[in-house]
This record gives C-alpha cells, sequence and structure tokens, in this order.
C-alpha cells in the first residue's frame, strides 16, 4: 500500500482523488488550503490548512509516510507548487504536477494579456467602465483605489469585513457557470470589461465566450511560472502515471 498526497481544492483534484481511491494499492490523502468555506470534500481522507512553507511540508511529507505526491492546487497557487517539488526532491519522493492547459485566444477575442493583477489594475482606467472582476476575493485591494469604474465582483466566498474592495456589486457563486448565464451578466450590468486569471479549464470558460460574442474586452493575467517537475494536464495521464508508480 503506498499513501499518495494530492494537493488539492480544484475540480481536476477532486476527479483525480476519486479515481485514485479505486486503486487497491493506493491510500489517498487531499490537502486542502482551507481558503473557501464550505469545500466541496474529494473522495478519501482530506486535511485542512497550510503546512508552514517548504519545511513545513517536508515535515509532513516525512512523518505521514506519503510514498507519492501530486500537485493539483489551482494555476496561480504559485507559492504551494514551488514548496511541494522542492519538498518532493528533498524527500526523495515521486512528484507529478497536474495542470490543466490555458486558455488560447481565438478569433474574436480582444485581450489585453498582463503579468499581474496589479498591472491589471493599472491599465483599467485607459478604456474600462463597467467591469466584471473574477479573480477571487483576496486580490480586490489594487481596484478599490480606481475612481470612475463600477465592479461587479464574482466570489466563492465573501470578502472579510475589513478588506479593500472597489464600488459595485458583490455575487457570490461557484462554478460552473453556463454561457446563457455569463451571457445575461455581461448584458444586464452593462459590462465593457472582464477581468481574469487565466486558468484554464472548462468550469468558467463561458465568461470568455460571452465576452466574446458581445464584444466584451478581456483583461488576462498570465499564469506565474511553474517549478521543474513531470508535469501532465488530463487526469487520463494523471492516472497512468499513478499505475506506473504502483506495478
Amino acid at each position: 500500500m503506498k499513501r499518495l498526497l494530492i494537493l488539492g481544492g480544484t475540480g481536476d483534484a477532486a476527479e483525480l482523488a476519486a479515481k485514485a481511491s479505486v486503486i487497491e494499492q493506493i491510500e489517498v490523502i487531499t490537502s486542502l488550503a482551507g481558503r473557501t468555506r464550505n469545500p466541496q470534500l474529494p473522495t478519501g481522507m482530506v486535511r485542512f490548512g497550510g503546512f508552514g512553507g517548504e519545511a513545513g511540508l517536508v515535515t509532513y511529507l516525512r512523518e505521514a509516510k506519503i510514498d507519492l505526491l501530486i500537485d493539483a492546487t489551482h494555476p496561480f497557487a504559485a507559492q504551494i507548487s514551488w514548496n511541494a517539488a522542492t519538498a518532493a526532491a528533498r524527500c526523495d519522493i515521486p512528484h507529478l504536477m497536474f495542470i490543466r492547459p490555458m486558455w488560447l485566444q481565438v478569433p474574436g477575442d480582444e485581450w489585453i494579456e498582463v503579468d499581474s493583477v496589479e498591472v491589471a489594475a493599472s491599465v483599467l482606467p485607459e478604456f474600462a467602465k463597467r467591469v466584471f472582476l473574477t479573480i477571487g476575493r483576496q486580490q480586490l485591494a489594487p481596484f478599490a483605489s480606481l475612481d470612475g469604474i463600477w465592479f461587479l465582483m464574482r466570489l466563492i466566498d465573501p470578502p472579510a469585513p475589513d478588506a479593500l474592495v472597489p464600488p459595485g456589486i458583490i455575487l457570490c457563486d461557484r462554478g460552473p457557470f453556463a454561457l446563457d448565464n455569463e451571457r445575461q451578466l455581461l448584458i444586464e450590468h452593462q459590462i465593457d470589461t472582464l477581468v481574469s486569471k487565466n486558468s484554464g479549464g472548462d468550469a468558467t470558460y463561458a465568461k470568455i465566450i460571452a465576452a466574446r460574442e458581445l464584444g466584451v474586452k478581456v483583461v488576462m493575467v498570465k499564469r506565474p511560472p511553474t517549478p521543474p517537475a513531470e508535469k501532465v494536464s488530463d487526469v487520463e495521464s494523471a492516472m497512468q502515471w499513478l499505475i506506473n508508480q504502483v506495478c
């Protein structure tokens, strides 16, 4: 029996945990950062909270006798991914990164690609008046000081009471989102600009399609660099990697 730790918090991680749990030779533990209230729990054992950096993760891997590590965190969870790569190397355990394919610009898209959320905020005053902000609740502050711009902010959980929040409306909802729903939001709130991270996947891509159809500009935040590691982009490939590890 091998113990597999999945660094989760994504739909891909939950799907992987469910399929990996069927393999008799593998015991699955999924780690959730605990930033989302009432998260959808994956199959198998679950732990909550951070590890305390790279050193804390090394300690956990050793104490929990983890044999295999799969990083299936959000593409923008850069720090934990770098910690995972280093910790796995220090503990000499097989390590895999699951990275869903990023969205690619297609004809009809009007994208402005930027390197960070802060840069996204800095370019908005040049053209935006009504913005659909879909970057999560932890990075609202850079937009709070912008004058003359109204925001529709879609979040899984509401921001903290003392958080800096831009003027506008907060909509708490969880994907996946249907195209009709996204199209209606953009029309109803007269959105002229969408701000999004390039998360990839299908669950939230409908907003990109709706923006394309309606001629809405998209400010797209590029993904951060990833550490050197063996990488796959689909659950089937991750499962094949697991099977190879236990056979």
